[in-house]
């Protein structure tokens, strides 16, 4: 498979999985706030700006709108397309992407995104938006369920099927540490355990939450489920193992091992995973072993990045071909113009 096709699939999940955290986050703390009593500006702001902060697109949420409301807030993560991660944006970018590489995906995938995107652009959605939020936000949800479910039922189980599992794992176990991370912003005043119920509701995990424990959500076993689970498939050390498998699977290498940077950064978070623990991870404070696990996801995008688009080994290689040609080249004119003489 061509590096520049391997790559646009591997955005184009990912865009859509970004588009559909977003309408989960989003929608769950419209619910959520028809139980909070007191409706103040100030305090709505201050229930939305952590996701802002989370996400860190705090400065450009600065720069459009100065100190908005939490009517700006959702605007700037629903429907404003200066915001390259707007759910519109992502929308857009994954359709634009699936575009270049139609040959790749099915006929129904297409139809699939080309329908997403058509409806989020289209007036009736605009409507939708504006009159009923929670339909227009179940919509895009059940868009990217079925995105998904029809990928799973008609790509083949190839190189480019890893590249896009790979690519929706790793913005999964993204955005649950951006999910998590939105409690270490919360003003004192705010009403933490409500918070706490938006971030299980919206990785959905309310289901998983109840099947091992009772009673109110809390914190500190709400991180041991989506961190270090290892059936439920939005926790970290699920998604982890996933990109595992698939870098091992496109590399053909003997899984524990490792023949990249990709496979060795990605091996030693989840082994940190497998043997780690609560008490551990919150050691240090949850802001700071949030962070160093965004950095890691980070590290290991860039790892695949040069390892299989990139390719420097390649590029290596092809340059020491050209030279070796050359040389053998000017070798043989030289042996020409030797025999002339």
């Amino acid at each position: 498979m061509l590096s520049r096709v391997a790559n646009t699939l591997f955005w184009m999940v990912r865009y859509v999985e970004r588009a559909d955290n977003l309408a989960r986050l989003i929608d769950v703390n419209e619910q959520l706030l028809l139980d909070w009593e007191r409706l103040d500006s100030e305090r709505l702001r201050d229930f939305w700006m952590p996701i802002v902060w989370s996400a860190g697109d705090d400065a450009l949420y600065t720069e459009l709108y100065g100190d908005g409301g939490s009517a700006d807030v959702i605007r700037f993560l629903t429907d404003d397309r200066r915001n390259p991660n707007s759910i519109l944006s992502c929308i857009h970018q994954a359709r634009e992407s699936a575009r270049t590489v139609r040959d790749q995906l099915s006929d129904e995938l297409w139809e699939e995104i080309n329908s997403l995107y058509l409806f989020v652009n289209s007036p009736a959605g605009e409507r939708l938006l504006r009159d009923d939020p929670p339909l227009f936000y179940a919509q895009i949800r059940r868009s990217v369920f079925a995105f998904q479910g029809i990928a799973a039922s008609t790509i083949d189980r190839s190189v480019g099927w890893e590249f896009m599992d790979m690519g929706r794992h790793i913005e999964r176990a993204d955005k649950t540490t951006r999910f998590l991370d939105i409690s270490t912003f919360l003003p004192p005043i705010s009403p933490v355990t409500m918070h706490w119920n938006a971030i299980v509701r919206s990785c959905g995990a309310m289901g998983a939450y109840r099947a091992v424990h009772a009673g109110e959500v809390e914190p500190k076993k709400t991180i041991d489920l989506l961190i270090f689970s290892r059936t439920f498939p939005r926790s970290i050390r699920y998604c982890m193992r996933r990109v595992d498998e698939c870098l091992h699977s496109i590399s053909k290498s003997r899984t524990g091992d490792y023949t990249d940077q990709a496979e060795r950064l990605c091996g030693k978070m989840l082994n940190d995973l497998n043997y780690g623990s609560v008490d551990d991870f919150l050691a240090g404070g949850l802001h700071e072993a949030l962070d160093q696990m965004q950095s890691r996801f980070n590290a290991i995008g860039e790892a695949i990045f040069e390892t299989y688009v990139l390719m420097p080994h390649v590029i290596e290689s092809s340059v020491s071909a050209v030279n070796q040609s050359n040389s053998t080249m000017r070798a043989w004119r030289h042996q020409q113009e030797q025999q002339q003489q």
